[in-house]
């Protein structure tokens, strides 16, 4: 198995055990080490009082994202520090697409930016994530 099909197998893996992921409806559009997209479709349950997408529904997918993209290396990676930055507001029916890239990769931590944006490609939130990389394979 090369390491992309190593990639996709552990975020599958992952995603088997992610509740929260499947409920939100969370697809998989690609998946190697270091790097993620996915995409989902804002649903009424997810507004909040303003009607628009609660900023916790971005801040889930972006965070799915760098959790599949830190993990792709083959070994197991946890958050320790995230933030998010939110631009525009997300709608019911909206399709918001997380794309994960890796802009640094150590031996213990690793730091990944997360673009997120509708399907007219404007941006609709960004994500900074940091992760500690334990010794621990999948």
């Amino acid at each position: 198995m090369d390491k992309v099909e190593y990639a996709r197998d552990i975020v599958a893996r992952m995603m088997a055990r992610d509740a929260f992921s499947r409920w939100m409806g969370i697809e998989v559009m690609e998946a190697r080490p270091g790097f993620c997209q996915l995409q989902m479709c804002i649903r009424e349950e997810m507004l909040n009082g303003f009607d628009i997408a609660h900023g916790g529904i971005a801040y889930a997918l972006a965070d799915s994202a760098l959790a599949f993209a830190s993990n792709g290396h083959g070994r197991k990676a946890v958050s320790v520090e995230t933030s998010i930055s939110h631009t525009q507001p997300l709608r019911a029916g909206d399709t918001l697409i997380a794309t994960a890239e890796e802009e640094h990769l150590g031996d213990k931590i690793a730091i990944y930016r997360v673009r997120l944006h509708n399907k007219a490609g404007e941006i609709a939130a960004i994500f900074k994530g940091v992760v500690y990389r334990t010794s621990q394979v999948w």
